[in-house]
């Protein structure tokens, strides 16, 4: 009994924030339009570069050496609303009529949402992790919405998110308890850009004022300065560009959680340890194109401590488990029980039975 209380304290000391790059990224120093670009990419690596969040950002930018270079992001026909921190806009508050417009940006108003010309001034509420509290910060200060985005995220994390009705009452009630009148911005927008591996990333860094399609033709992006800011650009035009090579792999095989452990410790690294959400949002990505209902991760449960652990060594921190599993009462009489990602839904995790055929998530990750 003692060992095993060790082992759980064990665990929950070693669980910390663990932050990590979903893609590798390789600079093309050679001149092509945007289409010989993803062209290339798509035949040497995965596509033509995706970017999730500011630390995709970041070690993006450290593989570029000169400015005026193609990311994997085009226009389209199709507008859709999403969140500036890459959430994808699943839960919908709109007021009554709303949206309404043409307005591209999104404000609260009296604990719903309303479209609004994304070029007006107003104060706006950032997400946080400075205030453990509420998680959130309001900024009194009237901005334009871009220029709002750009002030979270240099100074807390990004613009609020409202992924679902608990969130929403939250931010009403921080709201009220703050006193705050009038219209704010929250971190919800639209466009139609879309990533050239039709990623539902909603993440954008664009340069002030941009895009702004001259000419009503500039459908590219390209980023354009040394803070790896993006513009909008002339899709003819030839540029060196950025491709992304995938971290995890979906294998259409039906396998065994031990057959398919073995696969990928052969042809990969490991099945894959989902410990953060950014890991989750990528393997979201990925098991839509499954061809069956649950997908493997590397998770196993130990009858002997009664826990769930990831076979690359990390420790279950982060969790995202479907209602009713991973609660550590699995039936040890039965067959051992190993983790798998639903393939639709919400995509959350669940116990099976390590006997079951399903495909399954390989991870590049060292």
């Amino acid at each position: 009994m003692e060992q095993t209380l060790y082992f759980i304290l064990l665990l929950i000391a070693l669980c910390s924030v663990s932050e990590c790059v979903q893609r590798q990224y390789h600079f093309i120093n050679v001149n092509k339009t945007w289409t010989e670009a993803q062209r290339y990419c798509r035949e040497k690596y995965t596509d033509l570069a995706t970017v999730d969040n500011m630390n995709d950002m970041n070690e993006l930018n450290k593989s570029v050496n000169n400015e005026r270079v193609w990311i994997g992001l085009q226009k389209t026909s199709v507008d859709k609303w999403q969140w500036s921190s890459g959430d994808p806009a699943l839960y919908l508050n709109w007021a009554l009529t709303q949206p309404d417009g043409t307005d591209e940006c999104a404000v609260m108003r009296d604990g719903q949402w309303h479209d609004f010309p994304c070029g007006n001034s107003l104060t706006f509420i950032c997400s946080s992790s400075n205030n453990t509290n509420t998680g959130l910060v309001f900024v009194n200060q009237t901005k334009k919405w871009r220029d709002a985005q750009s002030y979270c995220r240099q100074n807390h994390i990004d613009l609020v998110s409202v992924r679902n009705q608990n969130e929403s009452q939250q931010l009403q009630k921080f709201i009220n308890d703050s006193h705050i009148s009038g219209d704010v911005w929250i971190g919800l927008f639209r466009d139609s850009w879309q990533w050239s591996d039709q990623s539902n990333s909603s993440f954008r860094y664009w340069e002030s004022d941009q895009p702004n399609n001259v000419e009503g033709n500039q459908n590219c992006a390209e980023i354009l300065n040394t803070q790896g800011q993006w513009n909008d650009y002339f899709c003819n035009y030839e540029f060196p560009f950025v491709c992304h090579e995938d971290k995890l792999i979906l294998i259409k095989e039906n396998l065994t959680w031990s057959e398919a452990l073995r696969y990928c410790r052969q042809n990969h690294v490991d099945l894959v340890s989902v410990h953060s959400e950014e890991i989750q949002r990528e393997v979201m990505n990925v098991v839509k194109q499954a061809s069956t209902e649950a997908v493997w991760l590397g998770l196993r449960h130990s009858c002997t401590v009664g826990l769930w652990f990831w076979v690359s060594g990390q420790t279950v921190c982060y969790q995202n488990w479907a209602p009713g599993n991973g609660t550590g009462e699995e039936n040890c009489d039965s067959a051992v029980r190993s983790g798998a990602v639903q393939s639709g839904g919400d995509q959350r995790w669940i116990s099976r039975p390590e006997t079951d055929r399903l495909n399954f998530i390989c991870s590049n990750y060292e």
